[in-house]
């Protein structure tokens, strides 16, 4: 399934995506005359005529006026990305001295700052990966591209990574986990995501709101919880916090809830009475972690925000909310500086089940484009079943590439989540490659020929050649999907491409079903040929590529790579 979804980036192509609004549009009867054409504006004395070009410019303005963050937008791929150039830009110097290092070390320090990370982290990071590169201790021969790009890796590592783990709740033991942070960082909605991910995880959690200073904050939190089923406890009369909080864990310790969470109010560093409410809380709730909920695009003041809580209440880790769009990530790097906690999630969008686990190593990779294939194991391994595995590559080899395995690949990409989430665990993809709205626009084109594959017959799901439909047949589908004749030759024409892949592979499978010596009939240039050629370039080349399987352990993990199946033994 990795295999499909590489060259799955080259067909689902956004840039060829087009509206289904102008797919939709009806073509205009050739006998009715076309109508007058209506002046694009209105004159009057006091609304002069305005040009189409100036029309246009003044909606562009009043569009960014009501989009305040816009500029901001996707400035974490952004970032991932200029890391990227810049070691690739030192990578392809002829001869790497310590002014090629020096330029290097430059560009991303430049865009750290950017990104607002603070300039002390951004002077230590650079002072210590020149003492790790250093050209004249190095011995003769050595890689120093790959010294200098896992120099830079293992810094933004540390930097992300306070070294202490943070407490984890156990099952059927009462846990109380107290949630603080800034006014508006989502925290009250993080309080419904955190409870919803232990829930799924088989706990008991319930919800306590100790927000008496925010207006409606009870009633957000009943809501959450109420669309989660997670228990909650608060009151409209009481004004006390602290009692709030007291009786709510009381009562869900009596109910046995393994997992109470207390929401608190908002504040700010310069809030002083609402810091002493806040340490009140804790002392009497006595929570066994204090959880910082910092928006990811607070920018430069992240720092001082998250010491300020530091100094308040023993925080032990820090939720990143707000990371889908206008975050600029040096606010996460700046809050673990300030708190020495570990970021433990992530809120990627405003649904209750867009929350991920943060992972320092993984989430680093995938900035810097290097992927993260552990992390898409795990996901393709939650969506498809390890006994499906071995039947779907059995297929695949034999040549049985059919629309109904096309049908069932397209499902499984959609339980994995946001398109763009996926591919950007891919080496060498980079969150820049996918516009502004993007993972809309793909799932609305996969389930549009999801919707087209529905109305065919069995006898043509499993055909190995649906291509040769006659043209009576295509136009009965598209009426039956409800679609256009052309959405209908689109499906078919990808299909033809992902087919056509599959062909190039020649993976032989043993009879015996011995995986082992199927991968050894496996090789970077067979990968080569199905791995898009922008991506196949980032990686560096064929070269690149060996390096990353044998990082992955020779044939036996390519097996892995190829369908999740292991040795077979």
């Amino acid at each position: 399934m990795t295999i499909f979804l590489y060259e799955l980036q080259n067909c689902i192509d956004v840039s060829r995506v087009e509206s289904t609004a102008a797919h939709d549009k009806p073509p205009r009867r050739r006998d009715r005359p076309p109508r007058e054409a209506k002046p694009l504006h209105k004159t009057s004395p006091k609304q002069p005529f305005l040009p189409d070009r100036a029309g246009r410019r003044r909606a562009q303005t009043a569009a960014r006026r009501r989009e305040p963050h816009a500029a901001a937008k996707m400035v974490l791929a952004q970032l991932g990305g200029s890391i990227s150039r810049a070691l690739a830009q030192m990578s392809n110097a002829t001869v790497v001295d310590e002014k090629v290092i020096a330029e290097c070390l430059n560009e991303i320090s430049r865009a750290l700052l950017q990104s607002d990370v603070q300039f002390k982290m951004v002077r230590d990071m650079q002072s210590n990966i020149k003492r790790i590169v250093d050209l004249e201790s190095l011995a003769a021969g050595a890689n120093k591209r790959r010294i200098i790009q896992q120099a830079v890796f293992s810094e933004l590592c540390n930097m992300l990574d306070p070294g202490k783990p943070s407490f984890t709740p156990k099952k059927a033991k009462p846990s109380v986990v107290m949630f603080v942070g800034l006014q508006g960082s989502g925290k009250t909605t993080t309080c419904t995501k955190y409870a919803y991910y232990h829930q799924q995880k088989g706990f008991k959690p319930s919800l306590v709101c100790a927000d008496t200073f925010r207006a409606g904050a009870f009633d957000q939190l009943k809501q959450n919880a109420t669309k989660a089923r997670i228990p909650f406890y608060g009151s409209y009369m009481e004004s006390d916090p602290v009692k709030i909080a007291v009786e709510g864990v009381e009562r869900f310790r009596e109910e046995k809830s393994d997992l109470i969470i207390v929401d608190t109010s908002g504040r700010h560093k310069q809030e002083a009475a609402l810091f002493e409410e806040m340490r009140q809380v804790a002392e009497a709730t006595k929570p066994d972690l204090v959880i910082f909920v910092m928006d990811g695009s607070i920018g430069q003041a992240a720092f001082d925000q998250a010491h300020a809580f530091k100094q308040s209440a023993s925080v032990g880790a820090v939720i990143i909310t707000k990371m889908d769009g206008h975050a600029k990530g040096g606010g996460a790097l700046s809050a673990v500086a300030a708190t020495k906690s570990p970021v433990i999630f992530i809120g990627t969008g405003e649904h209750i089940d867009e929350f991920e686990v943060f992972d320092v190593k993984p989430f680093v990779s995938r900035l810097l484009g290097m992927g993260d294939l552990s992390g898409l194991m795990n996901k393709i391994q939650d969506v498809m079943p390890a006994e499906q595995q071995p039947e779907l590559l059995q297929k695949l080899a034999e040549g049985t590439f059919t629309l109904r395995i096309l049908y069932e690949q397209f499902q499984n990409l959609l339980k994995m989540g946001p398109i763009g989430q996926v591919f950007s665990m891919f080496p060498g993809f980079s969150s820049e490659l996918m516009p502004k709205g993007s993972d809309k626009e793909s799932q609305a084109k996969i389930k549009r020929y999801m919707t087209i594959m529905d109305s065919m017959t069995d006898a043509e799901l499993d055909s190995t050649n649906p291509k040769l439909m006659s043209e009576s047949r295509i136009i009965r589908i598209a009426r039956g999907s409800g679609r256009l004749v052309r959405d209908v030759m689109d499906m078919l024409e990808e299909y033809k491409k992902l087919a056509k892949m599959w062909s190039k592979m020649k993976l032989k499978i043993p009879k015996n079903g011995d995986m082992s010596a199927m991968t050894r009939n496996m090789n970077a240039n067979n990968m080569s040929k199905v791995i898009p050629p922008h991506m196949l370039k980032q990686m560096g080349g064929i070269g690149g590529l060996q390096s990353l399987m044998k990082q992955f352990g020779g044939g036996k993990d390519i097996s892995k790579m190829l369908g999740g199946m292991g040795d077979g033994n």
